[in-house]
């Protein structure tokens, strides 16, 4: 765990900070559910980052991944993955999708790869991700679990 943070499941009063980092990084809140999708990075008691499954089935949408601007590129947001892919797993869901217009490199390291947007299962195009909040040039990834 990179220094004094940790990680948890997001509470109620932990949306009005979801949206703040999620707006100062250029994320849509278009069809968000809320906090019980996500899990939140905190240094002490901070909130300082998120990250949120849709699921559809065994396929879950990813999105809403941001750490703010002063704690990036120091393992934070990958941290946060590793613990998004291990509860993923633990909740039996077989893939992972997501769309990105600027983090197609960090993903990639992660593990997912490029695909085309009619390979994503029908149920998870439906979202508003996939119908309104992604531009059409947003790079369609896909990580297998």
């Amino acid at each position: 765990m990179p220094g004094e943070t940790s990680i948890r499941r997001a509470a109620p009063a932990d949306y009005p900070r979801i949206v703040e980092i999620l707006t100062a990084s250029g994320l849509p809140l278009a069809g968000l559910h809320g906090p019980d999708d996500f899990l939140v990075l905190c240094a002490k008691d901070e909130v300082i980052g998120c990250a949120a499954i849709e699921r559809y089935g065994r396929v879950g949408l990813l999105r809403s991944v941001a750490v703010t601007a002063t704690e990036r590129n120091r393992g934070l947001g990958r941290f946060l993955i590793e613990e998004l892919l291990t509860r993923a797993r633990q909740e039996q869901l077989a893939e992972l999708v997501l769309l990105t217009t600027t983090a197609e490199k960090f993903f990639f390291r992660i593990g997912f790869r490029t695909i085309q947007r009619g390979q994503v299962p029908l149920a998870a195009q439906s979202s508003v991700e996939f119908q309104s909040a992604c531009p059409a040039s947003a790079t369609v990834m896909l990580l297998k679990l």
